[in-house]
């Protein structure tokens, strides 16, 4: 099944209320299927400066075929500047996934999601 097209797979993006500015990058590329692997989750208010002591819960999934993620992925720990690692990301097969994050820290809940498509 082919992703809609059109579907932003931009890996910055703001948050649903616009208290963040969100960035997910993978720790190693490629992103292999199968795997487990790590992404670094940036994590700074709309003026730039970085957030601390967020805290996060990971959802996600094929939306396409309507299950989650096959793991439970969680940011395991605060790396500094507004960096957060976050482990046990597993994708199973290829096509178009979303990467969901809520967010809650000082500014107040929030939450965004990421389109990723894998072949």
């Amino acid at each position: 099944m082919s992703p809609p097209s059109g579907l932003d797979l931009a890996r910055e993006r703001t948050t649903l209320d616009r208290r963040y500015s969100v960035q997910v990058k993978p720790v190693a590329e490629p992103v292999l299927l199968g795997k487990l692997h790590a992404w670094e989750v940036s994590l700074k208010r709309p003026s730039g400066l970085p957030v601390t002591g967020a805290r996060f819960v990971v959802d996600g999934g094929m939306p396409q075929h309507h299950h989650g993620l096959p793991t439970q992925p969680r940011v395991t720990q605060e790396l500094g500047e507004g960096r957060y690692l976050l482990e046990g990301v597993k994708f199973s097969m290829s096509g178009w996934w979303e990467l969901k994050l809520s967010i809650d820290a000082a500014p107040g809940p929030d939450q965004v999601t990421f389109n990723l498509v894998l072949p």
